[in-house]
């Protein structure tokens, strides 16, 4: 998918637009299936290229699913996820119709039902995890706080007893950054894209 990515389009000897990599292919089969006004595709297209890449790692494609379900949270009408695979094998088959073969189709096909199986599991979900953990934050009292700041660092030492040889600052910058991690948890449901970028870099 990576080379299939690749930037710059071809033309043809009527000068139009042949779509030469996967996005501009999806995004060409999309329109022609009928598929044009359905813009969540974006959403999944956006990241397809991390969860192919991260298909061999169970847990990394589960993170990817998770940041896809969350931004998909905030889309506001109808996703029917079979829509998208038979989008993506069009395409595949249009970029490789000379390598595409019956094992091609089965790997891909293997992918992707792994891939809606997830994001199905998570549908919906979100919405009522981030109003559930808004309410909790709202609800803490300074005691509350202080003991859920102390917390993190006894759990995170328990699991991670090296940490402790680079978390030697006071008391008050571990508290702040005690706080900045409950932030990045409730913006991690608002502005997931953003949050991944800024926990990445």
């Amino acid at each position: 998918v990576k080379a299939a990515r690749a930037s710059g389009e071809a033309k043809n000897s009527n000068n139009m637009k042949v779509p030469t990599t996967f996005n501009e292919m999806f995004m060409f089969n999309g329109a022609v299936m009928g598929f044009g006004q359905s813009t969540w595709m974006n959403i999944i297209l956006d990241q397809f290229d991390d969860i192919v890449m991260n298909v061999a790692n169970s847990y990394r494609l589960q993170e990817e699913c998770d940041v896809c379900s969350l931004v998909m949270a905030k889309y506001r009408g109808t996703i029917n996820l079979g829509e998208f695979k038979a989008v993506m094998l069009a395409s595949l088959r249009s970029l490789v119709p000379k390598d595409w073969d019956g094992e091609h189709e089965i790997a891909w096909g293997w992918l992707w039902e792994n891939v809606e199986r997830m994001l199905k599991n998570l549908m919906g979900k979100p919405q009522v995890q981030e109003k559930a953990l808004e309410r909790l934050i709202m609800s803490l009292t300074e005691d509350a706080v202080n003991y859920l700041r102390r917390e993190v660092y006894k759990r995170f030492f328990a699991l991670a007893p090296a940490g402790q040889d680079y978390f030697k600052q006071s008391t008050t910058r571990l508290y702040w950054i005690a706080d900045k991690i409950v932030e990045m948890t409730i913006e991690m449901y608002r502005e997931p894209r953003k949050m991944v970028e800024d926990i990445s870099a």
